[in-house]
């Protein structure tokens, strides 16, 4: 029934597959596995050989996730040029599943104490989650473009929210019902969610592995990466699409904040709000089924006016909502926030996908979508990392959770200046 709304099983399959990874980015990125993770860290705080304090949870949590994402930033340019060069997208798509789903299966043998076992697996499964993406965003310029773009684009996350919605709430009735299910007690529920979302992305992003086709390599229209020299010449290509470059810098900066709202929520709601596992779950689930339409609204409202006023549109939002974090103290103000979230993340990673596409030579998809990679990998390293430092500098979540309107602001000044048809012509013209 869901193919029927599609044009081809080549845009459905690649849908799909956000389907399939959406399932690690509820479970595993934004609400369980933070909370399971800050419940395995001792009340006290990690001893780490690079702190003469111990380090309390949630500071370590932005520490593991940026670490994960510089190892991604740093690879990712090569990776998209070795799959333009040799044709080589659809596998290492696949070896990316591959990686990030074992890892995150493999979370289910790490018990009481082995916090730094979840934080070698997460790290693992991260990567194969974001490398995986590269390849995957890489698609859109090829299967769709301009208004097309966006709906696609749109649809993808409208159904990435449903999958991992339904993922998250399977593994939330799964630790609420524990005992009803025969499981000895939440813990073990909670590691049994983790095998399942592994074996979820996996299995369903299978058709996409069959509908999906590399596509053709074009003689000449990439050069090889392996030396920091090559790396120069790119960045300097770069700079030849201007309008390219200037919304790269404004997306890296603008999707600090998002990444970071995103990672840190759940351990913020649970550290400083004192909140409920079963609330933390029950707010997350909410959120993904508000974000769906959520993302197809901002589809719409880019189609009346311009993508670019639409993406504007959600960062004014966002920062609205870091503001009001800042000031929030109870479940119910919690409940409101994830709601206004919800109603303008989808939209604005989704139209944010599209436009990029928009201003990208086809030719050159895979490696320049690896540098789009860097900005929102450079995004989940800086943010968390920021959000993490504040915490040890002032002793305040709320401080730093207001900081992130910072980086939202910064991202609207900069996407003022980006000439989006001057952009397109460039690109078509390459």
């Amino acid at each position: 029934m869901l193919e029927k709304l599609f044009s081809n099983k080549a845009h459905f399959g690649w849908c799909l597959y956000d389907w399939a990874n959406s399932a690690f980015a509820t479970v595993i990125l934004a609400a369980v596995l933070p909370v399971y993770f800050a419940s395995l860290v001792p009340a006290r705080g990690a001893d780490l050989f690079w702190s003469s304090q111990p380090v309390p949870a949630t500071a370590l949590w932005g520490y593991i996730v940026s670490f994960s994402m510089a190892m991604v930033a740093i690879v990712a340019p090569a990776l998209g040029n070795l799959a333009d060069r040799r044709g080589w997208r659809l596998r290492l798509l696949m070896i990316s599943c591959l990686l990030g789903s074992l890892a995150t299966c493999s979370l289910f043998f790490a018990g009481p104490g082995q916090y730094l076992l979840v934080a070698a697996l997460f790290i693992l499964g991260n990567i194969g989650f974001a490398a995986g993406n590269i390849f995957y965003n890489a698609y859109l310029p090829d299967l769709a473009s301009g208004r097309e773009a966006d709906r696609l684009s749109a649809r993808g996350f409208a159904l990435g929210y449903i999958g991992g919605g339904l993922m998250l709430l399977i593994v939330f009735l799964m630790i609420q019902q524990h005992a009803f299910l025969g499981l000895p007690d939440k813990e073990t529920a909670t590691r049994l969610g983790f095998l399942l979302t592994g074996a979820w992305w996996l299995g369903f992003a299978l058709p996409a592995f069959v509908w999906l086709k590399d596509v053709r390599v074009t003689i000449g229209s990439t050069h090889t990466l392996r030396t920091p020299r090559d790396y120069l010449k790119t960045f300097a290509d770069l700079r030849r699409y201007r309008d390219l470059s200037r919304f790269l810098i404004a997306f890296l900066l603008y999707n600090d904040g998002i990444q970071t709202i995103i990672a840190v929520s759940a351990i913020f709601a649970r550290e400083e709000l004192g909140l409920s596992t079963g609330t933390i779950l029950g707010c997350f689930l909410m959120i993904q089924f508000v974000a769906m339409p959520g993302a197809l609204l901002f589809s719409r409202l880019a189609g009346r006016f311009n993508t670019k006023y639409a993406v504007m549109v959600s960062l004014i939002l966002f920062t609205m909502i870091a503001v009001y974090a800042s000031i929030m103290s109870s479940a119910l103000e919690f409940w409101i926030l994830g709601f206004a979230v919800a109603l303008v993340l989808g939209g604005s990673q989704a139209l944010s996908r599209s436009l990029f596409s928009s201003l990208v030579p086809k030719q050159r998809s895979a490696e320049f979508f690896g540098f789009y990679a860097i900005s929102s990998k450079f995004a989940s390293i800086l943010g968390p990392l920021t959000f993490a430092l504040l915490i040890e500098l002032t002793g305040s979540n709320r401080i730093a959770i207001l900081a992130l309107a910072v980086f939202f602001v910064a991202g609207i000044v900069l996407l003022i200046g980006v000439n989006v048809e001057q952009g397109r012509l460039r690109a078509e013209s390459s």
